[in-house]
């Protein structure tokens, strides 16, 4: 008579923590599409995931199924994005993945070259072809030029 022995199984991961794997390994990305996460589970499993994220401060809603890494501000205490290039490069890295075509506008251009002292203040970008999703972050919307 063989004895069954049992075999001990790695805990199961949850999708919350399959989430939190897949964004902790992508140390590059400050964006993240829902879309992204689709193989971990059913959408709206993902979509409540990211939702607590984002209701404790790990992640920002930055669009329609797009989010940005958060961290606490070291003054305020409250959620910040965690980029250095603050609002605008986290705006650039998500048309990329969303693969939009864009250029910076030629303010941002001629500051960027030196050309000009202006700083650009709002967060522009040139589109190239259709898009029509908004970005936002607290105050801050991407316009787009055409």
């Amino acid at each position: 008579m063989a004895a069954h022995t049992a075999r001990k199984s790695a805990p199961k991961k949850t999708l919350r923590g399959k989430i939190e794997h897949h964004i902790a390994r992508k140390v590059n990305d400050e964006v993240f599409l829902t879309r992204e996460f689709k193989k971990l589970g059913g959408e709206s499993q993902v979509l409540r995931a990211l939702r607590e994220m984002v209701h404790e401060g790990r992640l920002v809603r930055l669009g329609y199924g797009i989010y940005g890494r958060a961290r606490p501000s070291s003054l305020s205490g409250k959620t910040v994005l965690s980029s250095r290039e603050g609002f605008l490069g986290v705006a650039q890295q998500a048309l990329d993945k969303l693969g939009v075509e864009w250029e910076p506008t030629e303010a941002q251009s001629a500051y960027n070259e030196g050309r000009s002292t202006q700083v650009p203040v709002n967060p522009v970008v040139r589109v190239k072809g259709r898009f029509s999703r908004h970005l936002s972050y607290r105050n801050a919307e991407l316009v787009l030029e055409r």
